[in-house]
């Protein structure tokens, strides 16, 4: 969690402290936006209690464009964090939410199986989300809720819709007798798929547009999702104040 402790008198070996100075240096670092991509991180580190200071990388002002971003991440796209603890002992930077995800299981031994089998089926979902989930969904977003609405041709926003149906379908029937995408066990499989959900009905609002209301193993775990102590946490960090 993001822990309020002195401030240490160490330092961030980085060039990204020069934007976003680190109060607590010794800590993980998370550099994010409350996304669905960004509050994965989030949502992980308080749901394994790990203490972790967070940054917000503003969008109104291109913080991702900026150089010391740039240098944490070349490809200009958030969650990102910094690691002053990493493997052997050394610092670590890492980009790419699934990465971080999986980097942040395996490092404490929570939230992914540790048998190879039930591992990989994680990591799979995980994958799916990546490929399937986040870029359709964030597509369908675009040509309900942006620019995209003002399109007369609505081909392209009932493609995303199909689409979205199509893997929401896939979502539906993994849940059947499953409390969780692995059964009984939440893990970084759920951690990343349902704030995607949560955003395709609430922030862009295409819940009637995807006909949500057939879905009721998916409705019936956002709704455990979303209560979740630490997912109500990780929602909102970083604070957008």
């Amino acid at each position: 969690m993001a822990a309020m402790t002195q401030p240490s008198t160490a330092s961030i070996p980085h060039s990204i402290a020069s934007k976003w100075p680190a109060q607590h240096p010794e800590q993980l670092q998370l550099y994010s936006l409350p996304t669905p991509n960004g509050v994965k991180v989030s949502i992980l580190l308080e749901e394994l209690g790990l203490p972790y200071e967070a940054h917000l990388v503003s969008f109104e002002t291109n913080d991702q464009m900026s150089p010391q971003f740039l240098a944490l991440n070349p490809n200009n796209k958030i969650p990102a964090i910094l690691d002053p603890n990493g493997p052997d002992g050394q610092p670590l930077a890492l980009f790419e939410s699934g990465a971080i995800l999986i980097y942040l299981a395996e490092k404490t031994g929570h939230f992914i199986p540790q048998d190879a089998a039930h591992r990989y089926e994680t990591i799979q979902w995980l994958m799916w989300q990546m490929g399937g989930v986040g870029p359709m969904f964030g597509q369908l977003g675009f040509f309900h809720k942006f620019a995209g609405k003002d399109y007369e041709d609505k081909r392209p926003r009932d493609r995303y819709v199909a689409e979205a149906r199509r893997l929401l379908a896939v979502l539906e029937q993994r849940l059947q007798g499953r409390t969780w995408i692995m059964g009984d066990d939440y893990t970084i499989a759920d951690i990343a798929i349902f704030p995607w959900v949560r955003n395709l009905i609430g922030f862009y609002g295409a819940g009637d547009l995807v006909g949500i209301q057939d879905f009721a193993q998916v409705r019936r775990a956002l709704d455990a999702f979303v209560a979740r102590p630490a997912v109500v946490r990780g929602l909102v960090m970083p604070n957008r104040s």
